[in-house]
This record gives C-alpha cells, sequence and structure tokens, in this order.
C-alpha cells in the first residue's frame, strides 16, 4: 500500500506530513514508558523482520498480491508508540533506499502505514483481551483479528485522503470499494502472519510480548495467611503460621536453596512479590534476526510479482494517471535490487540483506536512544 509520488496534490501531502511528524514526535515520547534495556534492542529487530516481512507479497486474488503492513504486529510486540516508530522507520528505508513509497508522500504512508494500522490494531487487541479469559491463546487471536481489521482500516483511510487530495478524476466510491475489497483479504494474510509470530513468540518469551503483560501470568506471590497473624515465636509459612519454634527455618548458611523467582517471606509475615531473574533476550534477538534475513535474502524470490493491492487498484481506476517518478530512481538498491549484479536472486537477495541491516541500525539506533533518555530522566528525578 505504498503510495507514490503525484497520487495525492501538495497541500494534503504536507498536512499529512504534519500529521505524520506530530505523531513521531508523540510516540518518541510514549516509547521512553515502553522500552527498557531488554526490549530496547528487541524494537530495532521488530522494525527489521517488518522490513523483511514485507518483501514476501503473496497471492490474494487474479493478477494482484498482498504485504504485511506491520502496524498490529509492532503494536502487540513493543507497544502502540514504539509501533509507530518501529513502522515509520521502515517507510523511510524503503522510501529512501529503495524508492518504495514516494518521498513527498512519506507523510501519507506513515499516517496511513504506521499510525492508522497501529492505533486501529492496538485498541481491538486490548479490548479483545480485556474481555476474554486470560490465557495465551487469547493474545493469539486477538492479535489475528487486529490485525485482519487493520489493514481494511488503513484503505478507508487512503480513500479519505484521496478524496481529499488525489490527483485524478475518479469516482471515489468506486475507489472505496475496490480498495476495501481487496484489502480484506490481504487482511487475512496480515492477520496469518501476526498471529504466527506473536504467538510464537509468547510461547517461548511471553515476558517480552508488550501486549501480553497481564494476561499470561503475574509473578508468584508467597503470603501468609491474613485470618491468622503471626504471633511472637511462631514461624510464618506460605500456608499460614506454624506455633513450633522447633519447625523454625534453619539458619542461612544450612538454609536449603529457595527455588528461582521466589524468595522467602519477611519475619513480619507481609507479602513478598517475587523476584523473577531477568532473562536475557539473547537468543530470542539471534533468532528473529536469523528469520528476518532468511525471508528477505531467500525467501523473497519466490515472492508473488503481481502489483499488490493499491497497485491494481489504481491501475484499474485511474489513479496513477499523473504518477510520478520517484526522486530515488537512480538509487543503487531501487526496486529491491543491486545495480550491476545481473543474477536476479542474487541482486534481489543481497539487497534484502542490505535492507535488513540498515533498517536494524537505524531502528535500534533510534530505540536505544529513547531508552538512554529515559534512564538519564530516571536518574534525575531520582
Amino acid at each position: 500500500m505504498h503510495v507514490p509520488d503525484g497520487f495525492i496534490d501538495a497541500p494534503v501531502s504536507v498536512a499529512t506530513g504534519v500529521v505524520a511528524a506530530g505523531a513521531v514526535a508523540v510516540s518518541l515520547r510514549g516509547a521512553r514508558r515502553e522500552l527498557d534495556e531488554r526490549t530496547a534492542p528487541l524494537a530495532g529487530l521488530v522494525a527489521a523482520f517488518i522490513f523483511a516481512v514485507q518483501m514476501l507479497n503473496f497471492p490474494v486474488a487474479a493478477g494482484t498480491s498482498g504485504h504485511l503492513l506491520g502496524g498490529a504486529l509492532a503494536a502487540i510486540l513493543v507497544g502502540p508508540y514504539t509501533g509507530v516508530l518501529c513502522v515509520s522507520v521502515v517507510l523511510l528505508m524503503q522510501g529512501v533506499l529503495f524508492a518504495d513509497g514516494g518521498l513527498t508522500a512519506l507523510g501519507v504512508n506513515i499516517t496511513d502505514m504506521a499510525l492508522v494500522t497501529t492505533v486501529v490494531a492496538y485498541a481491538i487487541f486490548r479490548t479483545i483481551v480485556k474481555l476474554a479469559p486470560h490465557r495465551r491463546r487469547t493474545v493469539t487471536v486477538a492479535s489475528f483479528v487486529a490485525a485482519l481489521v487493520s489493514v481494511p482500516a488503513a484503505a478507508v483511510a487512503f480513500t479519505a485522503i484521496y478524496a481529499l487530495g488525489g490527483t485524478a478524476d475518479v469516482a471515489i466510491g468506486k475507489v472505496f470499494a475496490a480498495m476495501v475489497g481487496v484489502h480484506v483479504l490481504i487482511g487475512i494474510g496480515e492477520a496469518a502472519i501476526t498471529a504466527l509470530t506473536v504467538g510464537a513468540v509468547v510461547a517461548v518469551r511471553p515476558d517480552l510480548v508488550y501486549g501480553a503483560r497481564g494476561v499470561t501470568g503475574r509473578p508468584l506471590e508467597i503470603r501468609s495467611s491474613p485470618l491468622a497473624p503471626v504471633a511472637p515465636g511462631q514461624v510464618a509459612r506460605a500456608d499460614g503460621p506454624v506455633a513450633d519454634d522447633a519447625r523454625a527455618p534453619e539458619p542461612d548458611a544450612a538454609r536449603a536453596p529457595e527455588p528461582d523467582g521466589v524468595r522467602a517471606p519477611e519475619p513480619d509475615g507481609a507479602a513478598v512479590p517475587a523476584a523473577a531473574p531477568k532473562r536475557s533476550a539473547r537468543r530470542l534477538w539471534w533468532a528473529g534476526l536469523a528469520a528476518a534475513l532468511l525471508c528477505a535474502g531467500v525467501v523473497s524470490f519466490y515472492a508473488s510479482a503481481s502489483p499488490d493491492g493499491l497497485e491494481k487498484v489504481a491501475h484499474d481506476k485511474g489513479i496513477d494517471k499523473k504518477a510520478e517518478d520517484h526522486a530515488a530512481k537512480d538509487s543503487p538498491l531501487a526496486d529491491y535490487g543491486v545495480k550491476d549484479i545481473s543474477d536476479a536472486r542474487l541482486s534481489g537477495g543481497l539487497a534484502g540483506v542490505i535492507g535488513v541491516g540498515a533498517t536494524l541500525a537505524v531502528g535500534s539506533g533510534v530505540f536505544i536512544v529513547v531508552r538512554r533518555r529515559r534512564a538519564a530522566a530516571e536518574s534525575e528525578r531520582g
């Protein structure tokens, strides 16, 4: 759904640019609350993964293909504010390096593909997880539904933008019907990719999925019974006080080691939250990077060559009558191929790997800076 230059007139392009800039600014502040020392590097990986999977166009109808937009996936994995930034970084890399999506239309694309999809998807996702039972399966189902709805929502948003600033004289009703119709089908593919990815991460590291917080379980707590206060000489246990000094815990030196993430209760019998150990996200990071490189460097060669939903509708309805050449059309990576490499498989695979690396570097840099600013603000307040 990358909008090229020339589809939208200058005034509306400027207006959407202002909206996009405001959304990015707000998201930079909001992301400070969502990112910590473990999730900041993962956010950069999410951006790189979305870039890679967007190269995998899948057929949805005769002569039409679709690809992941990624707003729902990013919002659920790393949070809505960070999600807007993830997709914005992807769109920036695609426009500057690969001539995909117009530079004058960058505001349109960020507003449509980053802001609308993320906001709609996360609102639907949170509504479902609040109303449904708190289980891991709920997160996966909510991810599917949120992603499914987010794609036609973006199609509706594009139609509204085109109604305000379209450069070709086209009946808006026909554009609306065509855009929503094809993007409902694309939404099914988006939903499947999103649900599979979120489900896979939740299965191994639910603590790293932003949308799963408070849904997939709470840390273990050890409490003494509030109905049986601890009297002098008694020892507090998880199932209540024991009035037997002989059964008191042994000295620390002889005490049996406690299970990971569980601390013995304090002498006053107060509830003590579990001190769950922080597990490294390194394995997940490397696995995600390998998947992104595989998708961009190998699987992308087998992606559908048919035009995507917007391209097909634009051609059929005449929206592309005033399309302009991309300002970066002479980029050595234009059209997802490396210039002067004749082998299509090698050219496309190498371009995909370069794109993953560039997106990962830029995205990780942005999110690490955001995280450090949060840490600096916290130290100043402390």
